[in-house]
């Protein structure tokens, strides 16, 4: 630990050959947490390098007395966050990468479950809903819409959109019952 904050304070001062030594010290394990949640090498490749250029960029900032490690793994984090942000647009992706990246940071990334297969059975779940429950899920669940402008776009009363949202829940836990704690995070049922 102690080469390693030497190491960041050299790179502070703009050491070339102390980034490089960081580098290679962190390039395979960070490859590797990527590549577990993105399960993609060309996305993983770009953000890895992202993620170093950023730390050659704000270089002279870098607290030596900190874990560049978490540092490191951060950047990757909201790199991952913004490329499939940009992707996807889907509204749950930040609560996937902290439950995928809590299994990872304790070598349990093998046990997390790919996003991709969630939100497809999610899709073929919210297929079994009635009409109106669908459009109750997607805007109480999906898109934070309160019970009170649920009411008010789809012109019901409240009791009709909590029954339209038990049933469709009931539904939804059922049908997710394989990916139950990933739809815990991203539903806090």
């Amino acid at each position: 630990m102690r080469e390693e904050n030497k190491l960041i304070e050299q790179l502070n001062a703009g050491s070339y050959d102390s980034f490089t030594q960081l580098y290679d010290q962190w390039v395979a394990r960070l490859y590797q947490f990527v590549l577990r949640l993105v399960k993609s090498e060309s996305m993983t490749q770009e953000i890895v390098q992202d993620t170093f250029v950023r730390v050659w960029e704000s270089r002279a900032s870098i607290n030596p007395g900190k874990s560049f490690k978490s540092y490191l793994f951060t950047i990757a984090y909201h790199l991952m966050a913004d490329h499939f942000r940009q992707q996807l647009r889907h509204p749950l992706l930040p609560d996937y990468f902290n439950y995928a990246s809590s299994f990872a940071t304790r070598n349990e990334a093998e046990q997390t479950l790919s996003l991709e297969d969630f939100l497809k059975h999610l899709e073929k779940a919210k297929q079994k809903l009635t009409p109106r429950q669908r459009i109750v899920f997607e805007l109480s669940k999906e898109q934070n819409f309160s019970h009170a402008e649920i009411e008010q776009q789809m012109g019901v009363t409240n009791q009709t959109v909590r029954n339209l949202l038990s049933a469709a829940m009931q539904t939804i836990r059922r049908e997710m019952e394989p990916y139950a704690p990933l739809l815990l995070l991203f539903l806090e049922l």
